[in-house]
C-alpha cells in the first residue's frame, strides 16, 4: 500500500456506498426502493482509487518497471 491516500479514499467510497445501500435495504420500510446506479458508480470510483498511484509516489516506489 504505497499510495495510502488514494487507498483510504477508495475504501471510504466503497464503505459509504455499501452502507447507504444496506441502510435502504434493511430499514424496515417496504416502501423504500434502493437506487443501485449510485452504488455502481461509487464502487467503480472506489475501485479506481484503490489502483491509482498518489502524485508523491514515484514509479520506482510503487514497484513499476
Amino acid at each position: 500500500m504505497k499510495s495510502w491516500k488514494s487507498t483510504v479514499f477508495g475504501i471510504g467510497a466503497i464503505l459509504t456506498a455499501t452502507g447507504s445501500i444496506l441502510q435502504a435495504l434493511f430499514d424496515g420500510n417496504p416502501n423504500t426502493n434502493p437506487d443501485f446506479a449510485p452504488l455502481i458508480a461509487a464502487l467503480s470510483a472506489g475501485l479506481g482509487l484503490l489502483f491509482t498511484r498518489d502524485n508523491d509516489v514515484t514509479s520506482e516506489d510503487a514497484g513499476a518497471k
